[in-house]
Order: structure tokens, then C-alpha cells, then sequence
């Protein structure tokens, strides 16, 4: 059983990951009614927004479910060149984020090169950068008192023998934006760095997927840096993550470098009719961001008057330290035992002695925070035998697995765990 997402079985294979838990294996192996089971560990919606309801039942999609969707995707290309203030050449559609960053991999980074990854953050960056045959190099990230900023210097010194750079800002699971003008300075350094060195410059993907929960975006920024990749998803915000839709956004040329890579119809006519009407919609979506805001205040309150000490975030997730790994790791055990499954980071991860926290419904919310209050009383096996402690350390590390374990998942944040070789957590996006 491993007790990561991710697995490197020989360093000649590439990265693989394998699927979080799912409900029915975690309610087997807890012995939790499946109703009763909560995900606490994928930054998903509790629900869907209702147009989307409204659309299904009508069974009216772009094309009939026996057709495959326009080879284009015009419409749902053009829903997004609006709401993104952008052209439609400027913009490929993607299963999903992660399909764009795989898309990414494919155009930009060859067999044998590297990549800059600002440790700890979304693990696919990792993932990617290794099925491509090409090297990571970490950067380091400033700590929680500088919000876990990217250390930009070590970014661009990293980044002179590099084919492409990973941003994601707000962070996962850090849960913070970059500094304010941090990244337009990293371009402004990459460039000024790839003219002394009289070479293109590194692609870098900057990842926006909380952008419109942290209501801030770069995307003006492609017009100075013509290899920057904006990704975007209808996956958290829009709460649309099952219909599995994401956008690169960038300069026409870099657009045209990447869509030969794009797989025909890997989004289905039903996602391509719900995605593009959610965003040809006005007035839903600040709404729904208000909600979740207002949701992720409730619970952070909640959980510190349980005496849990959540970080700041602009997310629709909280960050919580509990001090030693083995102590995350008993929570965890605690919180599943009760059907709520956190997002937890395997042993040698950066984060291992955090939890992670996605903001649901307030009902969700509230048996969260009864958890906590109880996990805080000693009611729930913490102050129970060593023997105990271990075994529940166990179990919140297989929560980390992702595959026949109970497993916690965030498609793709790790780090070293069970392998020499570095690894991940998953939460597809």
C-alpha cells in the first residue's frame, strides 16, 4: 500500500499516480456509511451551480450525445474569449487543467531537459515533468510567516537551463497568491536573462485555478511575456470539476505551438454546453465566490475556537499545521474514522506536518468542526496507548495513498515519500 498518489517503481519508468480513494473504498474501510462520507481533500464544490442542473435535465447539447463534439470547440471557445477579455486564438481547450499542463509537456519540454518547480505546489508539475524524460529542479519557497512565497531568485537562477518554469499562484496547498508584482518581475528577469544568454526564453505556465476565488489574474502579463501560459478551470470556482474542462490562454504563437497536441474530443458535448453557458452567464459566479468566502471565514473560526491554527488563504481550502507529522497523521486517522477525508502530505513532504482542508457545505463544514473540537478534548484516541498513536498514524498516512488505500487527494502536490525519487499527491483539476 502506498502511501503516496505517486510511485516511482524504477527510476528508468517515468512518474505514474494512481486515483484517490474513492467514497465506497473509504466507507469499506472505515466502516462509514457511504452517505455519511465527506471530501474534505479534492477543493471540489459540495454542489453544482443550478443552470448546470437546468441544462442536463433539458438534454439539449451541442451536438446529440451519439456525435462527437465540434472539433473546435467553437462556442465554448468563444464563451471563454469573452469572459477572459481575450481573443479565441489565443485560447486551447483541455480535459480538464491537468490536460493543459500535459498539453504544455508535450509542445515544450523535450527528452532530457528540465524544469523549475517552486517546491511545495501542485505535484502534476512534477508528474508531467518526469513522463516527459526531462528533470526537475526545485526552487525553494520562503516560509509561512512570507505566505510561502517563491523564492523568484532561486526561480531565475534555476531557470537559465530551463525549458520551462511552473507557477501556480494562489498556491496549492499553500493557498496564498504570489506577491503582488513578483511574477511580472520573474518575467522581466527571465527575459533579461535569456537576451544575455542570447536564447529563447523558458515557457512558463503560470496556473491560475483559484484565480477567480482569489478575484485577481496575469493574464495581462502574456502581452510582455509571449511564453507565458495562462491555465484556467471551470473546476473550482464554476464547481464544475465531473464535467472535466480547462483552458491554456496565451499569445497566438505559443497557442499554435501547443494545439497540434491536442487530443479530438477529449471533451465531451454535454461539458463543452454546461461550460459555455456558465460562463456566457452573468451575475452567478460573484455570488457563489461570495458564498465560499464567507463559508471559508465560518469554518476557519470554527476550527480555531476547536484550537486548530488554519493559515490565511484566498482559496476555497484552509492549510493546518498540527505541529509533528505523526500528529497530522493521528487527526487524519480521527477524521476518517468519522468519514471526513483530509488532503494529508506523505512523510518527507515540506507539509507533512499540515492537513488540508477543503471548504464545503455549512453542514459539512459543522461536522468538521465537531471533529475537531472532539479530536481536541482527547475524545477521539489521542491520548490513547503509543501503540494506538502509531496505528492511527498508519491509517492517516494511507490516506495519503490515492489508490486501494483511503487516500486523501489533490490531483498532484508531493514530494519525496515512499520512493528515492520524489513524489505526489493528486486532486485532479
Amino acid at each position: 500500500m502506498s502511501p503516496t498518489p505517486v510511485a516511482m517503481a524504477s527510476p528508468l519508468r517515468p512518474a505514474t499516480y494512481s486515483w484517490e480513494a474513492t467514497n465506497e473504498a473509504v466507507a469499506a474501510r472505515y466502516g462509514v456509511p457511504i452517505e455519511r462520507i465527506a471530501r474534505f481533500d479534492l477543493n471540489t464544490s459540495p454542489e453544482a451551480p443550478l443552470l448546470a442542473d437546468r441544462i442536463v435535465r433539458a438534454g439539449r447539447f451541442e451536438t446529440s450525445l451519439s456525435e462527437y463534439p465540434p472539433s473546435d470547440y467553437r462556442r465554448l471557445v468563444e464563451a471563454a474569449a469573452r469572459r477572459y477579455d481575450v481573443e479565441p486564438d489565443e485560447i486551447v481547450v483541455g480535459a480538464g487543467a491537468d490536460e493543459i499542463l500535459d498539453l504544455v509537456g508535450k509542445a515544450f519540454l523535450p527528452a532530457g531537459g528540465a524544469a523549475v518547480v517552486p517546491e511545495p505546489t501542485y505535484a502534476m508539475y512534477r508528474v508531467i515533468t518526469e513522463q516527459r524524460a526531462a528533470r526537475v529542479v526545485p526552487a525553494r519557497r520562503l516560509g509561512a510567516e512570507a505566505g510561502y512565497a517563491m523564492d523568484a531568485e532561486s526561480v531565475r537562477m534555476a531557470a537559465r537551463q530551463a525549458s520551462v518554469v511552473w507557477l501556480c499562484s494562489p498556491n496549492n496547498p499553500t493557498g496564498l497568491a504570489e506577491p503582488p508584482g513578483s511574477i511580472e518581475a520573474l518575467l522581466n528577469g527571465l527575459q533579461a536573462d535569456s537576451d544575455a544568454d542570447r536564447r529563447e526564453p523558458p515557457v512558463v505556465v503560470l496556473d491560475e485555478a483559484y484565480a477567480e476565488l482569489a478575484a485577481d489574474s496575469l493574464l495581462p502579463l502574456r502581452s510582455a511575456y509571449p511564453r507565458l501560459v495562462i491555465v484556467r478551470t471551470a473546476s473550482k470556482a464554476y464547481g464544475l470539476a465531473g464535467l472535466r474542462v480547462g483552458f491554456g490562454i496565451a499569445r497566438p504563437a505559443t497557442i499554435a505551438a501547443i494545439a497540434p497536441y491536442r487530443p479530438p474530443g477529449s471533451v465531451s458535448t454535454v461539458s463543452v454546453t454546461v461550460v459555455a453557458a456558465a460562463l456566457e452567464a452573468d451575475g452567478w459566479l460573484p455570488e457563489r465566490v461570495a458564498a465560499i468566502h464567507a463559508e471559508r471565514e465560518r469554518l476557519a473560526a470554527g476550527l480555531r475556537a476547536a484550537g486548530w491554527a488554519p493559515g490565511p488563504s484566498v482559496t476555497n481550502f484552509l492549510l493546518v499545521p498540527f505541529g509533528t507529522p505523526e500528529r497530522a497523521r493521528v487527526v487524519a486517522g480521527a477524521l476518517l474514522r468519522q468519514g471526513l477525508v483530509p488532503r494529508t502530505f506523505a512523510a518527507g513532504h515540506p507539509l507533512a506536518d499540515h492537513l488540508r482542508l477543503t471548504v464545503r457545505s455549512p453542514e459539512e463544514d459543522d461536522r468538521l468542526i465537531a471533529a475537531a473540537r472532539s479530536v481536541a478534548a482527547g475524545a477521539d484516541s489521542v491520548t490513547r496507548s503509543d501503540a494506538a498513536q502509531r496505528s492511527d498514524a498508519a491509517e492517516g498516512s494511507d490516506a495519503a495513498a490515492k489508490s486501494d488505500a483511503v487516500a486523501s487527494s489533490d490531483a498532484a502536490e508531493g514530494s519525496d515519500a515512499a520512493a528515492p525519487r520524489n513524489s505526489a499527491a493528486m486532486e485532479t483539476r
